[in-house]
C-alpha cells in the first residue's frame, strides 16, 4: 500500500514537472519570438526612417536683408553676421548690388543685383594693395556659389562709396561692408576661426 501511494506521489511529481518546464519553456520562446519581432520592427523603422547623423555646427556667415537703408543713398542695409560656435554672434552692416537693382534678376551676370539665396563656400582673405582697387577697400575674400547661377567673380570687400552721392554707393553684387574697421575685423574672424560657409537667407 505504502509502494502505490509512493508510486502515485512520484506521478503526481512527474506531471507537475513535466507540466512546469513545458510552461517555462513556452514563456520563454514568447519572450524569444516578442524580441525578435521587436528587431524586425526596429529593423523595418530604421530602414524606413532611418536616423539623421547629428551634424556638428560650423562657423558660418549668414547674410540676411533688413529693413533699415542708407538715408543720403537709399542702399538697403544688409545684415551680415558671422557666427561661430561657442562665441558670440557677430553683426556688420552691408550692401549688396545697387540701391535701384534690387529687384533685378539676382541670377544674371551683370544685373547688377544683391547676390541670390543660396549656400556659398568662402575664400581665403587676401589683402588689397593700398589704392590698388578704390572700390574694394582694403581685403578681398572670395566666395563661390554652391549651386547653379549665372553670377560670377563674387566676393566681401569694403564698400569704400557706401553712403556717397557718387553714383558708386552699393556694389556691383558683391557684398560690401559699409566700415573699413569691419571689414578688417571679419577678416582678422574669419582667418582665426577658418570660417568656410556663407549662406544668403533672402
Amino acid at each position: 500500500m505504502q509502494i502505490v501511494r509512493d508510486r502515485r506521489t512520484l506521478r503526481r511529481c512527474l506531471a507537475r514537472t513535466v507540466l512546469a518546464t513545458a510552461l517555462l519553456g513556452l514563456g520563454v520562446t514568447s519572450a524569444a519570438r516578442a524580441d525578435r519581432e521587436d528587431g524586425e520592427r526596429s529593423s523595418l523603422m530604421a530602414l524606413l526612417e532611418p536616423v539623421q547623423p547629428q551634424v556638428e555646427p560650423v562657423p558660418t556667415l549668414v547674410l540676411e536683408r533688413t529693413g533699415r537703408r542708407i538715408a543720403s543713398t537709399g542702399d538697403p542695409i544688409w545684415d551680415l553676421r558671422l557666427e561661430i560656435p561657442g562665441e558670440p554672434t557677430r553683426r556688420f552692416d552691408a550692401v549688396s548690388g545697387r540701391a535701384n537693382r534690387q529687384n533685378a534678376d539676382r541670377d544674371r551676370m551683370g544685373s547688377r543685383a544683391p547676390l541670390p539665396a543660396g549656400t556659398y563656400s568662402v575664400g581665403p582673405v587676401e589683402p588689397l594693395a593700398d589704392g590698388a582697387y578704390p572700390e574694394l577697400g582694403p581685403v578681398w575674400i572670395s566666395i563661390e556659389p554652391t549651386f547653379t547661377t549665372g553670377r560670377r567673380v563674387l566676393g566681401i570687400h569694403q564698400d569704400p562709396s557706401a553712403g556717397r552721392l557718387n553714383s558708386q554707393s552699393g556694389t556691383l553684387g558683391c557684398i560690401g561692408l559699409v566700415n573699413r574697421n569691419d571689414m578688417l575685423n571679419l577678416s582678422a574672424l574669419i582667418e582665426r576661426s577658418g570660417t568656410e560657409r556663407l549662406v544668403v537667407k533672402n
